[in-house]
């Protein structure tokens, strides 16, 4: 029986090692294997997609492959060469398979079609199931020790390759021509030709020996691999399907000292003088690359530096500006507030007819100047509000007070504009202890903010302000019926001058401040406010958190 038969020379030490391999053998595929398996465990750490976990594979399968190819030159039980040159073949086709499906995910950044899978199933069952029958291997040649290939590996592998290799190329070329941008078309050219290369470098010496015999000379084949891979490797990088910034010097460095390490398993002169050669070549060239990569680098590194210098001088000088600016504006805010509050005061005075009786139509437009001095303001403190909070000049005067009491007489000192509006107010309170430690003044400030907020944005309907004890601390909610807060504008709406889509629509006058103040202020006093709205019309709610005394 075939598994009985030994091949004419002794057993392997440690499976790899005889004298019936050729020592070039050994410098052609010992690197190949654990430059493949390093590449293949680096990209596995920082895989990042689907692409480069199939290019784990690649690299994986090919370092298989070679571990098996030197196997099978070292073994010499006829049984072990028939079972692994059946899977040597297999894998042969599925690194095809594979190189396409990786083309495919890299040019297209998304993961292949069912379809498209399915057909290369279909493709490949029948070859995968005849691979362990006499249609794939038909013998042992025993003066070699080398398998008689049958219609399966001769010719039907080499056929899918072929397929595989002619679908690569076409779709490379397809891609290259229907790409608008440059970079997409250096891409599908790069990769195109990278892959094929590679491809090419790892096929060439098994057909010589499939139809040849001469499987001596496949052993030449596996020398471009370590370059190929590392190429392939490199243009993946280059086109950001890996984000490993330094895989390709080091991997050009490990293949240099891997390629001088093979160099003791060689004893023959002659033999070495080749090798030699081969292994200056291949340093030369990974040396020119290294050194690019390292010219590379180090510009890049210069260039940034540079602009980190030129962006932090831009940000001193706009820091410079911003205090400036704040400066200015609490300066300009106090000059404006004391004469506008002077026309408040005394547009109010004469309202009330501290200076006599007047005309029906004086005291009116008397009251509209009144209103519109106390809007102004209104906007005036905010801005001042906003130039210490920059400036961190605000001041909190905390006191002991009943936060359930400062909001009844925030509601009602809005009182008269909601029923001006047509509005309804309900204000409600649980029974409760609402003693906090807070600045009244500001507070007061916040929830009359939001109060009126509610009234300048609602046309019709109700305003409704609840306050409650929630898990030791005390929440106030201000509901309306208005115009609503698109889920869009929520996140964005405690920003400086931010205002709703269709805040304008109901109010002219506003600044986008007051909310920004407010947030400032109740997350000094360690609390927390937010709004919430089912959307454009809907309403909504505001809700201030603060700690409980």
């Amino acid at each position: 029986m075939i598994e009985n038969i030994l091949c004419p020379w002794e057993s392997p030490s440690f499976l790899l090692f005889s004298s019936n391999v050729p020592q070039l053998l050994y410098y052609s595929h010992f690197p190949v294997i654990v430059i493949s398996a390093l590449l293949g465990g680096f990209i596995y750490r920082h895989r990042t997609n689907l692409a480069s976990s199939i290019l784990v594979i690649i690299l994986t399968l090919f370092s298989f492959y070679a571990l098996i190819d030197v196997l099978i030159w070292a073994t010499n039980r006829s049984d072990i060469v028939l079972f692994l040159w059946s899977i040597q073949v297999m894998v042969e086709v599925l690194v095809f398979a594979f190189s396409l499906y990786l083309i495919y995910l890299v040019l297209n950044k998304k993961d292949a079609p069912f379809r498209y899978k399915l057909i290369t199933g279909i493709i490949l069952a029948p070859f995968i199931i005849l691979i362990p029958t006499s249609y794939n291997l038909i013998g042992i040649d025993l003066s070699y020790c080398d398998a008689v290939e049958g219609p399966i590996a001769l010719y039907v592998s080499y056929a899918l390759e072929i397929l595989f290799a002619a679908v690569i190329i076409g779709y490379s070329l397809v891609k290259y021509h229907l790409a608008k941008e440059r970079t997409e078309k250096r891409k599908a050219a790069l990769l195109g030709t990278g892959i094929m290369l590679f491809l090419f470098a790892f096929i060439w010496g098994n057909i010589i020996g499939s139809y040849t015999g001469n499987w001596n000379l496949a052993q030449y084949g596996f020398f471009g691999m370590p370059a190929f891979s590392a190429f392939l490797v490199y243009l993946i990088v280059e086109f950001k399907l890996l984000n490993l910034k330094l895989v390709g010097a080091q991997a050009l460095v490990v293949a240099t000292w891997i390629s001088m390490g093979a160099l003791l398993l060689v004893r023959t002169f002659e033999q070495l003088r080749i090798i030699v050669v081969i292994t200056l070549v291949f340093i030369l060239i990974a040396g020119v690359a290294l050194v690019r990569s390292v010219k590379r680098e180090v510009e890049q590194r210069e260039k940034i530096e540079k602009l980190a210098l030129d962006l932090e001088k831009a940000n001193a000088k706009l820091r410079e500006l911003d205090q400036l600016k704040s400066e200015f504006l609490s300066f300009a805010s106090h000059q404006i507030r004391s004469p506008l509050t002077a026309i408040h005061g005394y547009a109010t005075m004469l309202e009330q007819g501290d200076y006599g009786e007047m005309s029906s139509g004086i005291k009116e437009a008397i009251g509209t100047m009144s209103k519109s001095s106390a809007s102004l303001v209104k906007i005036v403190n905010e801005f001042l509000d906003i130039s210490r909070i920059e400036q961190g000049r605000m001041k909190y005067d905390l006191t002991d007070f009943d936060l359930k009491q400062l909001v009844f007489e925030a509601a009602e000192e809005l009182k008269p504009n909601i029923e001006e509006k047509g509005l309804t107010l309900n204000i409600s309170a649980e029974e409760g202890d609402y003693m906090v430690n807070a600045d009244r003044g500001k507070i007061k400030q916040v929830i009359g903010n939001l109060i009126d907020n509610s009234v300048k944005y609602t046309s019709q309907g109700s305003i409704e302000v609840k306050v409650k004890i929630v898990g030791g601390k005390i929440l106030i909610t201000t509901k309306d019926t208005g115009i609503g807060i698109e889920r869009e504008d929520i996140s964005k709406l405690f920003s400086k001058f931010t205002r709703t889509k269709d805040a304008h629509k109901t109010d002219v006058t506003g600044t986008g401040l007051g909310l920004y103040v407010a947030k400032q202020m109740i997350e000094a006093h360690k609390g927390r406010i937010w709004v919430e709205s089912e959307g454009n019309g809907r309403g909504s709610t505001f809700f201030v958190e603060l700690p409980a005394k």
